[in-house]
């Protein structure tokens, strides 16, 4: 089993190199591979001389626009992916996503705010990243009780707090004619401002947060079989759960704060990861982080190329194959076949 795991996860990182060389190539201006890969080995010590001969405009699209935001979509999606397996562990409910206790109503009511109030390009991430924190801590304080945080009691304070920001947003969208267009396309989520800097932004969550998840992916596996028999194997449930929630919302609000709200990533990859690694949080949560990235990477190849040069939302794309694998969920979960 363990051989057929790491196998798995070797095609995984594989599968991610053949996506990035392929994202590189295609776009507006068609690259060929084998230039693509000239480019890029250039720039490696000791094979400077594969780039000469190849026009400086190349080296602006692959450097300065495509290899940024490729970058942007592996690490979104990794985080949001692996937020979702932490979430959906956490509460032992397949339903649930780095979304249930609110963040992206959250951000979302940060960033449209700082678009009103204090517009830039750093403003806008900072208002959604430090609004999702805030509604994080809120629905946790909310549902805190006695020592203790109940599962039940935190997904309802998060969809409660969740509509009020949502509320809030669209009053905000109301009343702010000028920039209703620029808010709008950043609540359905996309990679058009990607960036260096964007993404030295969120290295240090999504980077330190999927390692500090795999940690306490034991824990995660003894915690499926419940809170008291947890407890009795010497697990300590409360600051699990409390560490736990914390991670996976940092790393949603620092993924949303760049990105915008792209939806179903964090629902549908851990469960078709789990088909294909096992339920071994050990292996499922590094799994999931990868199959997040080569997901998300290809939606955002596909939102820029299917109808180039207009680019599409990638929330959409994501919506399209989400939405769907959500109904099938709901089926299977009624009829009680979930396992």
């Amino acid at each position: 089993m363990l051989r057929r795991q790491l196998t798995i996860l070797g095609f995984l990182i594989i599968a991610i190199l053949i996506s990035i060389g392929v994202s590189l190539s295609v776009g507006t201006v068609p690259i060929p591979l084998f230039r693509t890969l000239k480019i890029v080995l250039s720039r490696v010590p000791y094979f400077q001389g594969f780039g000469s001969g190849i026009p400086d405009k190349y080296f602006t699209i692959l450097f300065n626009l495509r290899l940024p935001r490729i970058l942007l979509a592996l690490l979104v999606g990794a985080g949001l992916a692996t937020a979702g397996v932490d979430m959906q562990g956490l509460f032992r409910n397949p339903m649930a996503s780095p979304y249930v206790v609110g963040v992206s109503s959250g951000s979302s009511f940060g960033a449209a705010l700082a678009m009103l109030i204090f517009p830039g390009i750093f403003s806008v991430p900072a208002g959604a990243f430090v609004f999702g924190v805030i509604t994080t801590f809120l629905v946790y304080r909310i549902s805190f009780k006695r020592g203790k945080v109940a599962t039940e009691t935190l997904l309802l304070a998060g969809i409660a707090v969740g509509f009020f920001f949502s509320a809030i947003t669209s009053l905000l969208m109301y009343t702010a004619a000028s920039d209703i267009h620029r808010l709008v396309f950043w609540i359905m989520g996309g990679f058009w401002n990607s960036s260096w800097l964007r993404l030295l932004a969120i290295v240090p969550f999504v980077g330190f947060g999927i390692p500090a998840i795999c940690y306490f992916a034991r824990d995660l596996n003894i915690m499926q079989l419940g809170e008291e028999s947890a407890i009795h194997l010497g697990v300590e449930v409360e600051q699990v759960k409390k560490i736990l929630l914390i991670f996976a919302s940092l790393i949603t609000a620092s993924c949303v704060s760049v990105s915008g709200i792209i939806g179903f990533v964090g629902l549908i990859i851990p469960h078709i990861t789990r088909l294909l690694v096992g339920p071994d949080h050990r292996v499922l949560i590094p799994a999931t982080a990868l199959v997040g990235g080569i997901f998300l990477l290809w939606c955002d190849t596909l939102a820029r190329t299917v109808i180039a040069p207009v680019e599409l939302p990638v929330g959409i794309i994501t919506a399209c194959f989400g939405a769907p694998f959500f109904i099938y969920l709901l089926i299977k979960s009624k009829r009680g076949s979930y396992a």
